[in-house]
């Protein structure tokens, strides 16, 4: 659960009441998670507390958004919460996978959360293998969207407006039944879980994931975060480019540090 930290000062309550919360699933990639940096570099946003679970293998490092060597040996774990008043936004930034069969424990904590910090609604950032696409999802663009019904009433007609792609069912028993359809996102951990509880539950929920591959997922991460600002628009720009976006110092670490010289 929730646990502020003191430099919050007043934002770092646990009353988030109309804000905006933005969790990455821990997918493919990591696209959700690189998309997630993005956006908490670029805004700098205020570190106002951690997320308390044991849903989520434990690690500690440090700060991945240091700007200068007094920050840099501040330290960061899992699970972490950072807030942006002026935009009405928090975001949860994940950084470990989960341990095995607690998909749901968290998925139920994080919801039981969103309600007592009166969150108005929640946006996954997720992805989804490319390669298990079927006919129907090769076609045109590789980013789509889900709503929960709650959220449906309130922005549905934005995507709409935006020409944005909702993500389509899949046949339940391909070449055996092809008039059953189900919702299937390969490679995107908790998001189907996560929306279908938030259906059952009445939380407005709107899940944005894009289909990709492992390898360099940087190029994805752009592209998944500049959809987020075409509906959200937490960067002003009349063109999404990745040049709006800020990336934060840990980056440089991503493929790791390369061959020492010494070697040669």
């Amino acid at each position: 659960m929730f646990v502020p930290c003191d430099r919050g000062g007043g934002s770092a309550s646990s009353d988030f009441k109309g804000f905006t919360l933005l969790v990455p699933a821990v997918s493919v990639g990591n696209v959700g998670q690189l998309a997630t940096d993005l956006v908490i570099s670029t805004l700098n946003m205020t570190k106002v507390g951690y997320f308390y679970t044991d849903c989520l293998v434990p690690m500690v490092g440090n700060n991945p958004y240091a700007t200068a060597e007094e920050n840099s040996m501040e330290l960061s774990i899992n699970a972490e919460v950072y807030s942006l008043p002026s935009k009405k936004l928090v975001v949860l930034q994940i950084r470990s996978p989960f341990i095995k069969n607690k998909y749901r424990p968290f998925c139920q904590t994080l919801l039981s959360w969103v309600k007592s910090s009166k969150c108005a609604r929640v946006v996954l950032l997720s992805s989804s293998h490319a390669y298990q696409r079927d006919d129907e999802q090769l076609l045109g663009t590789p980013l789509r969207y889900l709503l929960t019904p709650d959220l449906e009433k309130a922005v549905g007609g934005l995507m709409q407006e935006l020409n944005w792609k909702e993500m389509e069912k899949v046949a339940a028993y391909p070449g055996i039944n092809d008039t059953e359809k189900v919702l299937h996102i390969p490679g995107g951990g908790i998001t189907k879980l996560l929306f279908t509880e938030s259906c059952s539950k009445g939380i407005q929920m709107a899940v944005l994931l894009k289909f990709c591959s492992e390898g360099d997922n940087i190029p994805d991460a752009f592209a998944l975060v500049n959809y987020l600002n075409e509906w959200l628009q937490l960067v002003k720009s009349e063109v999404n480019t990745s040049s709006q976006w800020k990336i934060p110092s840990s980056w440089r670490l991503l493929f790791g540090n390369g061959l020492p010289p010494a070697l040669f």
